[in-house]
């Protein structure tokens, strides 16, 4: 019965296979068919995917790359802006690159035996395959054009690489109901930022393509008349000492509470926009955007901040909001309130409102509001020093100016003296690198508020601001005056009390220098109390 049993049920097996049909075909042929579909289809994804990668790296150029370094001495300051130990495929080629930047930092000749010595000296000779592989690379070299080619190659397959790891990343995360969207948001722009500046690259270049470059800035400035070759801030005796706001600068400003750091940015930021509407943008740690365009209300409408929170105004001043309201309106200013930001969203940021709004000034209110993730620090000092260096690659790297505010040390109160309360650069809170960093330092003081009404010249300080340049890299130091109306959050050059419209001309003129020369100038009589000293509030 053992052996009758298969025979018989293998019998029916096949005569049901050769009876039961669907259409045209066998079900066991369908099956069949089925599988082995199925089967081409993996293997043909696998030799795919396969496929793919081999575009992701180029095994053969890197021993190219490796091989020239080693018998060409001049090969390795051509390439080493352009790679990195990750930027190669292999590992092992990983480890002989890593050895060659240890020789070439540490001035060694690179040849196959240095190599060896380094890999040796490090414990990694037998995981690249030993002295033999060395040998086997040094029979792949190119010339050196030709080895800065092949660098910029496998720099771009590298790129490719972290772009498919990113996005692989994303994909797994995103379904994590734990992730929270916003900080993987962030965390992609860090990351994209991250993968972009790898695509960076700066060789040394002969000087005559900067020379001319500077022959048209120089060019450039000549034809304007204000003689200024960076952005105009409105306050023109500020404007005259540092030539405008130069690209690529980062500019702070230091000043202890209440001295109006607020106040003076949102002046200038308004004078830029309003007046001369250059796109600007302010990111605000410290106020929202309510704040914010209240504080712009009343700088612009010269209504009391107290009387803008109540809503209770005059008839006439009614009249004044809804007149001068209207230069607030499509002005090219960017407010961003987004509390405890990130060092590296406000540069995504950044970006952003650079090539997608052709924003020319960034201005930061303050600094020591920003913070990082723990891993990039180790205390408030040294992360203060990060957001700096990070502030200036950033300026040169958008080539605008990014102005920063700062609060000072309380030290400065303790001082006694008349102008002892003046602030210094070793006033600067968590100064560190603030100082080294920064291509210029400005410093607002009002002697008003220390009950210091006269200066050592007998003149009237009430309602004065003392702007002090303590450091600029690309000119002079010195002190200028503004006048500061706290009442209306402004700061305003000392010429614009004295400036009288001409007949028929308008009240709602523009503020700053250009409204200067639209003024009619002042009698005799005027001059005499011009002549005086500044006039008080």
């Amino acid at each position: 019965m053992e052996n009758i049993l298969p025979i018989e049920l293998t019998k029916c097996l096949m005569l049901w296979k050769s009876e039961v049909k669907v259409g045209d075909n066998c079900i066991f042929e369908n099956y069949y068919k089925k599988t082995k579909n199925m089967k081409e289809k993996k293997q043909q994804q696998e030799d795919d995917n396969q496929f793919n990668m081999n575009l992701l790296y180029a095994s053969e150029l890197e021993k190219a790359v490796l091989g020239t370094l080693m018998t060409d001495k001049k090969a390795y300051a051509l390439i080493s802006d352009i790679l990195c130990p990750e930027s190669f495929y292999e590992h092992r080629h990983q480890l002989i690159y890593a050895a060659i930047i240890v020789l070439a930092v540490n001035q060694m000749p690179i040849d196959i035996l240095t190599v060896k010595e380094q890999l040796s000296k490090q414990g990694e000779l037998d995981k690249i395959g030993g002295t033999s592989y060395i040998i086997h690379l040094s029979s792949k070299v190119a010339s050196s054009s030709q080895t800065q080619y092949h660098a910029r190659i496998i720099a771009q397959k590298y790129i490719s690489r972290q772009l498919l790891a990113l996005a692989t990343d994303i994909r797994l995360k995103v379904f994590d109901e734990t992730q929270d969207v916003e900080d993987l948001i962030s965390e992609i722009r860090g990351k994209l930022t991250d993968i972009s500046s790898l695509n960076t690259e700066h060789d040394c270049i002969q000087i005559n393509p900067v020379i001319d470059e500077a022959y048209k800035l120089i060019q450039k400035a000549a034809t304007r008349t204000d003689g200024l070759s960076g952005l105009e801030s409105g306050f023109t005796r500020l404007d005259k000492m540092t030539s405008g706001w130069q690209n690529g600068d980062l500019i702070t400003i230091g000043a202890r509470p209440a001295m109006g750091k607020t106040a003076f940015i949102i002046s200038m930021l308004r004078n830029m926009a309003v007046n001369f509407r250059i796109p600007v943008a302010l990111f605000s740690l410290e106020m929202n955007n309510v704040q914010l365009v209240n504080r712009l209300i009343t700088n612009v409408c010269e209504i009391p901040s107290e009387k803008i929170k109540s809503g209770q105004l005059a008839c006439y001043e009614w009249q004044q909001l809804d007149y001068k309201l209207k230069d607030l309106q499509d002005a090219p200013l960017y407010v961003d309130d987004s509390p405890l930001m990130k060092m590296d969203v406000l540069c995504n940021k950044a970006h952003y409102l650079v090539k997608e709004k052709g924003v020319k000034l960034i201005a930061i209110d303050y600094v020591q509001l920003l913070y990082n993730d723990v891993k990039y620090t180790e205390n408030r000092y040294s992360e203060i020093n990060y957001f700096t260096r990070r502030l200036k690659s950033l300026a040169k790297e958008l080539n605008i100016p990014i102005i920063i505010t700062s609060q000072l040390n309380r030290a400065i109160e303790s001082r006694e003296g008349i102008d002892a309360k003046r602030p210094q650069l070793i006033d600067l809170r968590d100064s560190g690198t603030l100082c080294d960093d920064s291509d210029l330092i400005l410093f607002l003081h009002r002697p008003e508020y220390y009950k210091n009404f006269q200066d050592d010249r007998g003149n009237d300080m009430r309602g004065m601001a003392e702007i002090i340049i303590a450091k600029h890299r690309n000119g002079a130091v010195g002190e200028i005056l503004l006048r500061f109306k706290g009442e209306f959050c402004r700061f305003s050059n000392l010429e614009e009390d004295m400036c009288i419209p001409m007949p028929g001309e308008p009240i709602g003129t523009m503020f700053g220098s250009s409204s200067i020369s639209k003024t009619k100038a002042p009698s005799s009589k005027e001059n005499q109390i011009k002549d005086e000293g500044p006039l008080p509030f």
